[in-house]
């Protein structure tokens, strides 16, 4: 017979950031939606240190949705990732119906094949999973022709990947609607805005998280009064503190903010029943380090904030940077890895005075910390048109 034509493949390639919540996000009020039960606000991270890439491809040829993840495939049937592939296409759908020319030449009836990987340890817990889906999103959203209010499209897959959708600073808008509509993220201010503003990751050694968040959250939900006085009390008042402190670049402000939510979200875990630890002695070893070093400086100089882990995500603007890495060196000094410690953006090398290292600095753990990544605030997802960044091949595989 007639020989097969060769036929394109569609092939869209996308990063995502890894973003960091200053006022947390901890319950949902409806777990299927993940609809939250209070705001939150974050930080999105530089994907030069901290990104996810995924590359979708649609063809005729496929014979059924599938998905890799840094290289082994995994099970494309997980309900989260059902969800966000369903409402991409539902929306492609819509579009296509609501428009009279052909929006994209795609036919919706294609399967799809993806492959993701991070740049960074998924291990590391680091919110991997809010890169990963706003990364999903993003990139089957341009395969298939659908533009507008993605957030709430990530929200279904992992709560924290709407906040992964925009750069800079963000906020996810807990809504009052039953179905989710206005739950959303939106951007309070660009990264541009505070350009001084710097982030050390300090990676611990030997950890998995004990409980997942998804169900922690839940348990949390149904046994602690605090988190419900934390959610309707506590949190609106500190989420209009806390964008005026970004507005102003206060740093005072935004960190000591930053550290109290940290704390309160920590002490609604401590108040789950029974009680759920995230929070290890290393974690609390490097509070009080950061405490100790304020406490020197007479200012609040960097600020710590723990997610549903004992990695610690640590504030400061950038003529701070040198000095704490130093103050971290001594009180963590590396196993091995001296020249591999701090990755990232560059940092400068501090001389530290005497009584600094005395007031601070009492009794270091050697090999505590893995490593330092520094970083710094940054955009939203962006598309990549280099084809040679493709993690699918011409036959869709990776």
């Amino acid at each position: 017979g007639a020989m097969a034509e060769e036929r394109p493949l569609a092939i869209v390639t996308c990063t995502a950031p890894v973003n960091i919540a200053v006022i947390k996000y901890w319950g949902k009020r409806d777990n299927d939606l993940i609809l939250p039960i209070n705001s939150s606000l974050s930080v999105t991270l530089h994907q030069d240190q901290l990104k996810t890439t995924t590359t979708a491809a649609a063809s005729r040829d496929f014979t059924k949705d599938r998905l890799w993840l840094n290289g082994e495939e995994v099970d494309v049937g997980q309900p989260r990732l059902q969800a966000c592939l369903q409402e991409v296409r539902r929306l492609a759908r819509k579009r296509r119906g609501d428009s009279s020319e052909d929006v994209a030449p795609l036919n919706l009836s294609y399967k799809a094949h993806i492959a993701t990987q991070n740049n960074f340890p998924t291990a590391a817990g680091l919110a991997s999973s809010a890169a990963g889906y706003a990364c999903l999103v993003s990139v089957l959203a341009r395969l298939y022709g659908v533009e507008g209010e993605l957030s709430e499209v990530a929200r279904r897959g992992s709560g924290s990947a709407c906040r992964s959708m925009l750069g800079g600073f963000v906020e996810w808008r807990r809504g009052e609607r039953p179905d989710g509509k206005d739950s959303l993220a939106q951007q309070v201010a660009p990264e541009t805005h505070w350009p001084e503003l710097r982030v050390l990751v300090l990676v611990v050694s030997g950890e998995k998280k004990q409980v997942a968040s998804t169900a922690g959250m839940q348990t949390s939900v149904d046994t602690s009064p605090l988190l419900k006085h934390r959610a309707e009390v506590v949190v609106p008042e500190r989420l209009k503190l806390m964008m005026r402190h970004i507005r102003e670049r206060d740093f005072e402000g935004f960190g000591q903010l930053t550290m109290k939510d940290s704390n309160q979200f920590h002490a609604t875990c401590l108040d789950t029943f029974p009680p759920i630890f995230y929070l290890n002695d290393l974690s609390r070893h490097i509070i009080a380090l950061a405490h100790r070093f304020n406490a020197h400086h007479g200012s609040t100089k960097v600020a710590y904030t723990f997610d549903a882990g004992p990695n610690a995500v640590i504030f400061m603007l950038a003529d701070t940077v040198a000095e704490f890495v130093e103050v971290v060196r001594r009180s963590f000094p590396p196993a091995t890895n001296g020249d591999q410690f701090v990755q990232g953006l560059p940092v400068g090398s501090a001389v530290l005075p005497e009584e600094l290292l005395a007031a601070v600095v009492t009794e270091p753990v050697p090999g505590a910390v893995r490593y330092i990544l520094h970083t710094k605030p940054g955009p939203g997802p962006q598309f990549v048109d280099d084809p040679s960044q493709h993690l699918l091949g011409a036959d869709g595989l990776p």
